[in-house]
């Protein structure tokens, strides 16, 4: 990418607009599928890249995109997910959504940094 000496965004990242996309995507892949080992090894491959090309799709210039999906099992355990990142909290943002049904859970992230 060419050098444009710009330090910050001139438009910022959608966060209510991403976690449309992730409530959406999520529901419609996994909101009434049953928890299989194999079959959710595929899904979050498949979630996270259709979610990927979807927030590609609003066309926010000069931010990169990590996009990470969990699915595990619904049985009563509890679960902690954490992550650490080292960021300009002025510009980059991160996107959530979890979702349950009766026998699987799903967590869906998109870690939006501005590239300088």
């Amino acid at each position: 990418m060419e050098n444009t000496y710009q330090l910050g965004p001139t438009r910022h990242f959608p966060v209510a607009a991403v976690n449309h996309i992730l409530k959406d995507v999520l529901t419609a892949y996994l909101q009434e599928a049953e928890y299989d080992p194999e079959f959710c090894r595929q899904m979050t491959k498949t979630v996270s890249e259709v979610i990927k090309a979807k927030v590609k799709e609003l066309m926010i210039p000069r931010y990169k995109l990590i996009v990470t999906v969990y699915i595990g099992q619904q049985d009563g355990q509890s679960i902690l997910i954490s992550s650490r990142c080292l960021w300009n909290p002025k510009s980059d943002t991160v996107s959530s959504y979890a979702l349950r049904n009766s026998t699987l859970f799903a967590l869906a992230n998109v870690y939006a940094v501005y590239f300088e």
